[in-house]
């Protein structure tokens, strides 16, 4: 005869034989989609909708003041021949060769620092995190100022060195090294939260077992740090990927096209090209495309980080 559980016993017991482990009326699926609704819906409306409008409209020739007109492939044929645009895509590439390794490095390396437990450690980080909330066109102006050939705060840092600064934002040599200064500045302090984050999360023991079998300072970095690092780092690079070719209110700021559009970037061309000269059509093609290739990259990205992922585990 098999005894009864006891009445307090039972209600310790999950009664999960009461409910289907797949169901989506759930009272936590349900709450839980009841939360993240206003995200999708401000997707949906904000981001999917615009989206799939673009595509549509990179078919078509628009002005807004006139009614639209089907042309079907002929933007992305003008696209083929349109000199500017590729001008756009050569400087970004070169800003993210620039960019990108740099941000990692800082990042990871402000991370690091911040990481110990010293005092006032607290203060430091938010004092690097204050730029993130900066505003990119007051944060633009200010450096505007500050890279000056004579009266910028760098230029005179640099003389009393005995280094006669050049002319950062008319000078095609420093010109792009100028944005990605101004850029590194604003935007170093998310990415190292997220590294911070990251080291916090690295088990002790780790450390401990690495430490007992003779690891120094460089072996701990090589071997616990950073594979342990690996999904934050494929974060941290797809990020910066993603927002070094949507590159657009520093870059307009500090020198609008540069000198020979040296620092046209493709959300500007795209910019001037919809709102400007009101070929709404032919600016949705260029973001179409934009998107593709970033949409590319992030593959790519992925495949590796994968691939890399597999060869390690």
């Amino acid at each position: 005869m098999v005894a009864e559980t006891p009445a307090s016993s039972r209600l310790l017991v999950p009664r999960t034989a009461d409910r289907k482990h797949g169901s989506p009326f759930r009272s936590e699926n349900v709450m839980g989609l009841l939360f993240v609704s206003p995200s999708i819906f401000l997707f949906l409306i904000f981001v999917l909708l615009p989206a799939i409008l673009a595509l549509v409209l990179s078919f078509t020739n628009y002005d807004i003041l006139t009614p639209i007109e089907f042309v079907g492939f002929r933007n992305y044929e003008r696209l083929l021949r349109d000199t500017l645009f590729f001008t756009s895509l050569r400087n970004v590439a070169q800003y993210v060769v620039l960019f990108v390794p740099l941000m990692i490095a800082l990042s990871l390396g402000l991370a690091l620092l911040l990481n110990r437990d010293v005092p006032g450690v607290r203060l430091f980080r938010i004092l690097f995190y204050i730029p993130v909330i900066t505003s990119p066109i007051a944060a633009a102006t200010i450096w505007t100022m500050m890279l000056h050939k004579d009266f910028g705060l760098i230029n005179r840092g640099l003389a009393l060195i005995g280094i006669d600064g050049p002319t950062w934002l008319f000078d095609p040599d420093y010109i792009l090294l100028a944005i990605v200064l101004v850029t590194l500045w604003q935007g170093v302090g998310s990415n190292t939260v997220l590294y911070l984050a990251g080291l916090q999360g690295i088990p002790r023991y780790l450390y401990e077992a690495a430490i007992l079998d003779g690891a120094g300072r460089w072996q701990l970095f090589r071997f616990v740090v950073f594979p342990s690092l690996r999904t934050t780092t494929f974060f941290v690079l797809t990020l910066s990927l993603t927002g070094a070719f949507q590159l657009f209110d520093q870059a307009y700021a500090l020198t609008g096209t540069g000198v020979g559009n040296s620092t046209r970037t493709p959300i500007f061309h795209i910019w001037e090209t919809g709102f400007n000269r009101l070929r709404m059509g032919y600016a949705s093609s260029m973001a179409f495309v934009l998107f593709l290739l970033i949409f590319a990259i992030t593959l790519i990205n992925l495949q590796l980080n994968r691939r890399q992922a597999e060869e390690l585990g």
